[in-house]
């Protein structure tokens, strides 16, 4: 199957990779001349024989936006535009609207994995029609990882990004969890080796997980991180889902504590919030900002 690819950053990159090497054509185009394979998004849409899929994978919103309006003018009726960004999931239906007019198809997928999803895979969800998905079907299945789970068609389009989105939720949840025990950890005069401890809790434990290995790895690094500044982003997903809890009357009050623990990390150097910056950077190769 061919694939047009936009987007070659850290995760369109490896993506490219992985879905070539389940035997698919990729043509990748990115702003960075460097890593593209054409020079225009006219130049991809050219060399794509019909129907064609163009896979966005560039920063939600404004960047998404413009790519749409670009693929809206030179794709045909018949071919399909997969978001594959971090795009908010009441974006999806403006897209599918927008693209629906000329009789283009869009599906919205949720994307997990980051640094480690070439050689791991990537766990997707996405959503759309039946019909559409069923032509994207074949990338899905290169990406995603081996065996039976991590690939789920949601729902319509917007689903894939509202699942993707409330995992992101409880993404931040659990990391804070991690952060807080560890502080306290830190702070107890009896407990003599954190970093141990957190090892011994990778086999055997209910709170065993791959989060908690990448604690480990960050701990290995930095035992006591000390050369991390207790600083802490939130990209977006986190207030999104708290809006989207609000706008549906559910309590969440783990995930609402873990978004606003972030807020606070930018007001002082808070010990938990270099646990979050180190598990981010493990996770997902984001920047941190060393201790001044």
């Amino acid at each position: 199957m061919e694939l047009g690819l936009v987007g070659l950053g850290k995760m369109g990159g490896n993506m490219r990779e992985r879905i070539r090497r389940a035997g698919h054509t990729v043509i990748g185009y990115d702003r960075n001349p460097d890593l593209a394979d054409v020079q225009s998004l006219e130049e991809l849409v050219g060399r794509l024989k019909g129907p064609r899929v163009v896979w966005v994978m560039v920063p939600a919103g404004a960047a998404t936006q413009a790519t749409v309006d670009e693929l809206a003018e030179l794709l045909e009726p018949g071919d399909i535009v997969v978001d594959g960004g971090n795009s908010r999931w009441t974006d999806d239906e403006k897209h599918a609207v927008q693209l629906g007019i000329k009789d283009i198809g869009f599906v919205d997928c949720g994307v997990s994995g980051g640094v480690w999803g070439l050689e791991n895979g990537y766990a997707l969800m996405y959503g759309g029609t039946e019909e559409n998905v069923a032509k994207v079907q074949p990338i899905f299945d290169a990406l995603k990882p081996e065996g039976e789970f991590g690939s789920v068609h949601a729902g319509k389009v917007g689903a894939g990004h509202f699942a993707k989105m409330v995992h992101n939720g409880i993404e931040y949840a659990m990391m804070q969890a991690f952060a807080e025990g560890w502080e306290l950890l830190e702070k107890a005069d009896s407990v003599t080796d954190v970093r141990e401890v957190f090892r011994s809790w990778q086999e055997g434990t209910v709170i065993r997980s791959w989060l908690l290995d990448l604690a480990v790895n960050a701990l290995d690094e930095d035992e006591h991180l000390e050369g991390l500044r207790g600083w802490a982003a939130d990209s977006g997903e986190g207030r999104w889902t708290v809006e989207a809890a609000i706008d549906n009357a559910v309590p969440l009050p783990a995930i609402t504590a873990s978004l606003f623990a972030r807020f606070s990390s930018r007001q002082d150097d808070s010990p938990q919030m270099k646990m979050i910056a180190a598990l981010r950077n493990q996770f997902g190769g984001h920047a941190v900002e060393a201790k001044k």
